[in-house]
């Protein structure tokens, strides 16, 4: 059997000296280079040129899914995580994830398959995983359902006259990020952030980050604005 070789992007450095001891008494298996987070592991991989990438989801700095569509550019990628969400599944699936296994839900025997078989194009899925992709399966057969989210989106980037960089930013915030987290995630300056949130803050008629995003969700409306 040809030897294959793998990257490992995770934050916790004890899950990364962990996945590095369990492939490397494989013996078809090589770790040859570890990272701590998206941007690393994007590096790391134009450098040493992996047969196969293990990625986390959330590290410090630029987060698994953010560096996910770039990383897939140069190798197969496996989702490795505790990451249970089903958006994040789903959306880990759709920008090119080969596979996604959650902590505590698989073998040895069965992360090692599913290493070896990722260059292959052959997918492997925990149970929690392939739930969320069984429902989002079910929930293709009711689109009116994501045409009403697209809908919604292209009303409020209409009526607030934001760009669609700054409805990604607004999305980013409504989501919870930090201007540093937005920073990461989009690969730019906490400066550049700043600056997107002050004319969104501008064209939203709010002063505030709860009160931009009570607009933007739509549960205020425009020009009905509080001091301050």
């Amino acid at each position: 059997m040809a030897r294959l070789s793998v990257l490992i992007a995770d934050g916790n450095p004890v899950v990364r000296a962990g996945l590095a001891a369990i492939l490397s008494a494989a013996g078809d298996l090589d770790v040859t280079a570890q990272a701590q987070d998206g941007r690393e592991a994007l590096s790391l991989t134009r450098r040493h040129a992996p047969d196969v990438i293990l990625l986390d989801v959330r590290m410090p700095g630029v987060d698994g899914i953010s560096a996910l569509p770039h990383l897939v550019q140069l190798a197969p990628v496996l989702m490795l995580t505790y990451s249970r969400e089903a958006d994040i599944i789903c959306e880990a699936l759709s920008l090119g994830a080969g596979g996604y296994l959650v902590h505590g839900e698989f073998t040895t025997d069965e992360l090692l398959r599913a290493v070896r078989d990722a260059p292959l194009g052959r997918p492997h899925f925990t149970p929690t995983a392939a739930s969320a992709l069984l429902a989002e399966l079910r929930a293709s057969s009711h689109p009116q359902r994501a045409v009403a989210q697209s809908s919604e989106r292209m009303h409020n980037s209409v009526v607030f006259g934001l760009s669609s960089r700054e409805v990604e930013i607004m999305d980013l915030i409504a989501s919870g990020m930090s201007n540093q987290q937005i920073a990461a995630a989009c690969f730019i300056s906490e400066k550049t952030v700043k600056n997107h949130i002050n004319r969104i803050f501008a064209k939203l008629q709010s002063a505030t980050r709860s009160e931009a995003i009570a607009r933007w969700l739509g549960t205020a409306r425009p020009g009905v604005t509080g001091h301050g």
